[in-house]
């Protein structure tokens, strides 16, 4: 298998990114309002929180977007947002020829969104299917959806502004922000959307950055006082973030060196590994045998975290074993008898490897009993 994984930032670059974001907090808050909680409630003629107001203004700021809306319902609701916003019940979307991320299927079927598919992997056919349909805008998700993807989303999102110069491109930077140099606005995108909780960042809240046409008409579409995020959540968002592109750069050269070190041959037992976004940035080990589900087993038992809280959330610490993702299941099925993915979250390559040998030892024990007994 050959994987195209999204180049990282460094930690060099990360620090910068950290900088910047801080940077930007000082523009927007005095110095006693930032160690405070923030406000609560819906104030007259703001109709939000006046931190929540000012926490779009950081984001904006840091992305140099015109806008930024914080919303409920994480990076699935802000994306279920930007598509009614810009592209509207019954019209119709071009996405990238691959399986479409579940969540995100819904919410094309909730609006009665017809999809017209293009190969973004091959510029030539992008151009062929913009000639040949009319579309009402376009759709790019920065991660990867099957492991033959290796498109660049700055020049997929190039030649569909130079195609469509009227029409918004929306990107779903889920598992991208804080990883790679740019997310999606800053490439050019109309609006940008992600999920916070994957970004060391509260529950649940979610945000567009991008065109103040397309956020305005959510603003007042959005007025409902339950809607509204509150300004301690709104804060806890720049406390997340601020953290997010130091501890994801780390946690990138840990992939890398755990990575380097299986195709070394360091683990019995691992035919190969690779670096795959899928759809955060993880390890892809692939098995000799086809002992997955074991492996995944017995790694819970020293220690692994079995299933991802919000993929890189703030509860995430210790490294994550787990089955392969669904999109990747959908472009080869026989993928979760003998390849896992590992996310090392906060740990480091010595801890991933140990539960790795410790976890394989353990399953060719168990065989060896097993054909013993027989």
């Amino acid at each position: 298998m050959k994987t195209w994984p999204l180049t990282s930032i460094s930690l060099e670059e990360a620090t910068q990114k950290q900088f910047k974001l801080v940077d930007s907090i000082t523009k927007y808050f005095n110095g006693s309002d930032i160690l405070t909680r923030g406000d609560l409630g819906v104030v007259p003629g703001l109709n939000r929180p006046r931190t929540t107001q000012k926490v779009e203004h950081v984001l904006a700021d840091f992305f140099g977007a015109e806008d930024a809306l914080l919303v409920r319902g994480a990076g699935t609701t802000a994306l279920r947002y930007a598509i009614y916003s810009a592209i509207k019940p019954n019209h119709t979307l071009l996405v990238h020829d691959a399986p479409i991320y579940p969540t995100t299927q819904v919410t094309l079927n909730m609006f009665n969104i017809k999809v017209i598919k293009a190969d973004f992997n091959n510029v030539k056919n992008l151009n062929s299917v913009l000639e040949e349909n009319k579309v009402d805008g376009a759709l790019v998700q920065l991660t990867r959806q099957q492991p033959s993807d290796s498109y660049d989303a700055k020049e997929v999102i190039q030649i569909l502004n130079k195609a469509l110069p009227n029409l918004p491109v929306i990107t779903d930077d889920n598992y991208a922000v804080m990883k790679i140099p740019e997310i999606g606005v800053e490439m050019g995108s109309s609006l940008s959307t992600f999920s916070l909780f994957k970004l060391l960042g509260p529950e649940g809240i979610g945000c567009l950055v991008g065109s103040t046409k397309y956020i305005d008409s959510l603003r007042e579409d959005s007025y409902s006082g339950g809607l509204q995020v509150q300004g301690h959540e709104a804060i806890d968002v720049l406390r997340g973030l601020a953290y997010a592109p130091v501890a994801l750069a780390i946690s990138a050269q840990t992939s890398q060196e755990v990575c380097d070190r299986l195709n070394a041959g360091e683990v019995d037992g691992v035919k190969e590994a690779f670096i795959a976004n899928a759809q955060s940035k993880v390890i892809l080990i692939e098995f000799n045998e086809n002992i997955a589900k074991h492996v995944l087993t017995k790694a819970e038992k020293l220690g692994a975290a079995p299933h991802p809280v919000g993929a890189e959330s703030k509860y995430e610490l210790t490294p994550m074993f787990y089955r392969v993702s669904n999109t990747f299941m959908q472009y080869d099925s026989t993928l979760p008898d003998r390849m896992i993915r590992v996310n090392p979250m906060r740990s480091g390559p010595e801890t991933v490897l140990r539960i790795l040998k410790e976890a394989l030892e353990q399953v060719k024990s168990n065989s060896r009993n097993e054909k013993y007994s027989e």
